[in-house]
């Protein structure tokens, strides 16, 4: 099942394709430069060890954003099975 989270939720080495983002103006405008459009896959790579900033595997590079920058990103991805039996 799928569910639809904000980048900064994601796990280390979580994929998933960005739905939206939310970001407008120049921060908007900065992000999509960045390749994080729709439809993008993407791969969280890991984080600083303070948790901020995350770096992210786009295409065949990595950028690191900032928290606040990743709240503006909306992501599909694969929901985590808590269900155990």
């Amino acid at each position: 099942m799928k569910q639809v989270i904000k980048m900064r939720q994601m796990s280390n080495n979580q994929k998933g394709i960005i739905k939206k983002i939310s970001a407008t103006g120049d921060m908007g405008r900065r992000i999509r430069e960045m390749g994080l459009v729709p439809g993008a896959e993407i791969q969280i790579q890991g984080r600083a060890p303070l948790k901020d900033p995350v770096a992210v595997k786009i295409k065949n590079y990595t950028l690191t954003l900032r928290n606040n920058e990743a709240s503006f990103i909306l992501v599909e991805v694969e929901a985590l099975n808590t269900a155990k039996e």
